[in-house]
């Protein structure tokens, strides 16, 4: 027994010198990295200033945390959701048909080329640049946060669309072809009903990484509850950072119970 055990471990291939190098190579990207690092200097200021930031998120402004006007954090988070949903929406209606024609299995490839070229052109882009331009184009607000998420969205959602769409199963089409089907037609009655489980996660998923998105993009002027939170760091008002922070704590906690329970339920019934 011993015997074929040592046979089995010496054919086994040896991967001593590829550990050796991959360690070596990690070991010469940190060292060049850790010039970066020498311009961190703490100062006392430095100390007070974190000691002011834990102090606040652990004695929040009540008046703005269970506030219900238009400047508490229950209707920031509100209108934080309303733009999520709005951008998630609006650039899944694009990205729908964006996949169907750069999908390999449905059109040809010349038309695949240029529609996947397109949908990697708008994933080039950051989200925080396409916030600038919109509120250059349409002004500060929610309305420019909802283009940028909605612009932002159809990279992804068109990515994951087509790697879905290309793992359909085959014999369907091929047998709607044998019948002639059009264009339309396949897509009707050969990918919809093997597609809606997967769009709907997907679509899910999206929506909650919009949520933070959102937040960001408040920084920039564009809705939400980033705005108010970027104003009270300037503004060194640390307690209404800490509201601010308990109420998107509490957003992201809920949204992700609730999507992660949405997606089992779609995905396993």
């Amino acid at each position: 027994m011993n015997k074929n055990l040592e046979s089995v471990l010496s054919k086994e291939p040896r991967r001593g010198l590829q550990y050796a190098v991959t360690i070596i190579i990690l070991l010469i990207l940190l060292l060049s990295a850790s010039p970066a690092l020498g311009g961190a200097q703490m100062t006392t200021k430095g100390f007070d200033i974190g000691k002011n930031i834990l102090t606040g998120i652990f004695t929040p402004d009540t008046s703005l945390l269970f506030g219900l006007g238009d400047s508490g954090v229950m209707y920031l988070i509100l209108q934080t959701i309303a733009i999520a949903f709005l951008g998630t929406l609006v650039g899944a209606i694009i990205a729908v048909p964006l996949s169907f024609i750069s999908a390999t299995n449905i059109v040809p490839k010349p038309v695949v080329l240029v529609t996947r070229f397109i949908i990697m052109a708008i994933r080039t882009i950051p989200s925080l640049v396409y916030g600038l331009m919109f509120i250059r184009v349409t002004g500060p607000g929610p309305f420019a946060g909802v283009m940028t998420l909605a612009i932002v969205s159809i990279g992804m959602i068109s990515k994951l669309f087509i790697e879905t769409i290309e793992d359909l199963d085959s014999g369907i089409l091929e047998s709607l072809d044998a019948f002639g089907s059009t264009l339309f037609q396949k897509i009707r009655y050969g990918v919809l009903p093997q597609l809606g489980p997967d769009f709907i996660s997907i679509l899910v998923y999206r929506f909650d990484m919009n949520l933070r998105e959102a937040t960001i993009l408040g920084l920039v002027g564009a809705g939400g509850i980033g705005a108010p939170m970027i104003f009270a760091l300037s503004a060194y008002h640390w307690h209404q950072v800490g509201a601010i922070l308990i109420g998107l704590f509490v957003l992201v906690f809920v949204v992700e119970i609730l999507s992660d329970k949405l997606r089992h339920k779609i995905l396993h019934g």
